[in-house]
């Protein structure tokens, strides 16, 4: 499933038009990223709880010539499925 088959289910669940469900689901985007920004973690109960983590610079190989590379410190986002989104998956 991609963005557009979720806005296309979401209108279609909630009897909304496809440009007012595209409207939701961006929002919805937006707020978490701005969660995450602020906070460093978002938790929606029963679903799962998206946060980030830090990496610390590290040294790697580039696989083509062997080379030694630095790979940069840098902020991912983490997300841990919640009990209900498991046992619904399983």
């Amino acid at each position: 499933m991609n963005k557009m088959d979720l806005v296309a289910a979401i209108a279609e669940d909630t009897d909304l038009s496809k440009a007012k469900a595209a409207e939701v689901v961006d929002s919805v985007l937006s707020n978490i990223e701005k969660a995450l920004k602020s906070h460093g973690e978002l938790r929606l109960v029963g679903f799962g709880t998206f946060a980030t983590a830090k990496r610390e610079a590290t040294t790697g190989r580039n696989p083509r010539t062997g080379e030694e590379i630095q790979i940069p410190a840098s902020t991912t986002v983490r997300f841990k499925p919640g009990k209900s989104l498991k046992d619904s998956v399983n």
